[in-house]
């Protein structure tokens, strides 16, 4: 049984890195993938296949950062660290940026050590209290994300880009006519899109300087509550992600630097996606992709099985916090000898290949207006997190119907 358990952390720690690094290649899809394969085998224990899951999981909030940076490839969970990340990168400081990023998902396993506990005596008894009102808490949150844009007259971008995302979303998740629909849907507005606004801007990369990062220990404070605040209200209500979380927890604050707002939005991709896995013994409801999956494979859930994916989660985050600065600083080495256009374009067609083979080819039916939509989020210069009512407006949907 132990050494089972500790060949599933470390292929799930290769796993991780291998979806963290590849664009398009999401931690879901992979997670889909090993339920096939688990389903169709025979296993005598089906916990190491959940070790496998979480520490997959895990490394990926760290490493995915190192795409959405050097590449401009986000995916949903790490889109608000673009912008300031890709102003890092351009001033020659891209692997500080990834430091940051690593900062916060270090801090994050504190945070969930603290968080747990209080998940498990709380949740179940406030989500009783609150389940019947999770469409009205999710339009107010919404509807707050986009009143912030008035002061910076994106409002009326905003919201419709938000509703029409929406409604993609609800048509991509209602009609089975693609498999694995949110690869392209999500794919094509979080990354095609910003990737084709990319080979437009003929952007050079400058040589990275190594300098050490200094951040305040206020601001490391700030973005720590800030997470604080921000991922329990996303960890257990459907359709928000860290983006929201990140822009709800900062709400509090008067001012968050960039530096301070990368610790932030490293330290909610690893905590939501951590959290999860306490939902799902909490009140067993499953709120991403990989718990889903568990949920589905587990045998009798219990509180020492919990306790042991957080043990889990702890050392593998430790390690991969190693493995991504490793990464990043070998990366942040040659990134500015490499020709962005071209590796953009084969970015893009290798996003498109893999939605091809994974979600087939109509899958092009979402995966063209998704770009499009993303290309326009790009054009107007609206902040991508509104794009997530591909998510929140079909789930307020289901809700209401």
């Amino acid at each position: 049984m132990l050494i089972s358990i500790i060949l599933a952390i470390f292929l799930g720690l290769i796993a991780g890195i291998i979806a963290g690094l590849i664009p398009g290649l999401h931690v879901n899809l992979i997670s889909l993938i090993v339920f096939n394969i688990f389903a169709s085998l025979s296993f005598a224990d089906s916990f190491p296949v959940v070790i496998f899951l979480v520490s997959m999981a895990t490394t990926s909030t760290f490493v995915d950062f190192i795409p959405s940076i050097f590449l401009g490839a986000p995916d949903e969970d790490t889109v608000l660290g673009v912008l300031p990340g890709h102003r890092f990168l351009l001033k020659g400081k891209g692997f500080a940026a990834i430091k940051l990023t690593v900062y916060g998902s270090l801090i994050a396993l504190i945070i969930i050590l603290i968080l747990s506990p209080l998940f498990i005596l709380f949740l179940p008894s406030t989500y009783e209290l609150i389940k019947k009102y999770i469409p009205i808490i999710l339009i107010a949150a919404s509807l707050f994300l986009l009143m912030k844009e008035i002061k910076h007259k994106k409002f009326f971008w905003s919201l419709f880009l938000f509703l029409i995302s929406g409604v993609l979303g609800f048509l991509s998740l209602s009609f089975h006519f693609v498999k694995q629909p949110l690869l392209p849907l999500l794919g094509g507005l979080f990354g095609l899109g910003l990737l084709i606004n990319s080979l437009f801007q003929n952007t050079r990369i400058p040589r990275q300087d190594f300098s050490e990062v200094k951040i305040s220990k206020k601001e490391i404070f700030k973005a720590s509550l800030a997470s604080l605040i921000g991922s329990p209200l996303c960890s257990f209500l459907p359709g928000l992600g860290p983006s929201q979380a990140a822009v709800l927890g900062s709400s509090f604050f008067k001012k968050i630097s960039h530096k301070g707002f990368l610790v932030l939005v490293g330290a909610l991709n690893t905590i939501v996606m951590v959290l999860g896995f306490v939902a799902l013994y909490a009140i067993q409801k499953p709120r991403h992709g990989v718990a889903v999956v568990i949920e589905k494979i587990i045998e009798n859930f219990t509180l020492n099985k919990l306790i042991l994916i957080i043990l889990c989660v702890i050392f593998v985050g430790s390690l991969a916090a190693m493995i991504t600065l490793v990464i990043a600083r070998l990366i942040a080495n040659k990134i500015y000898r490499v020709n962005y256009k071209l590796l953009s374009i084969l970015v893009i067609i290798f996003i498109i290949i893999l939605t091809l083979i994974f979600s087939g080819f109509t899958s092009i039916l979402i995966l063209i207006p998704a770009t499009a939509i993303g290309l326009l989020a790009n054009l107007k210069e609206v902040r991508k997190m509104h794009l997530m009512g591909c998510l929140i407006l079909p789930v307020i949907g289901w809700f209401l119907i």
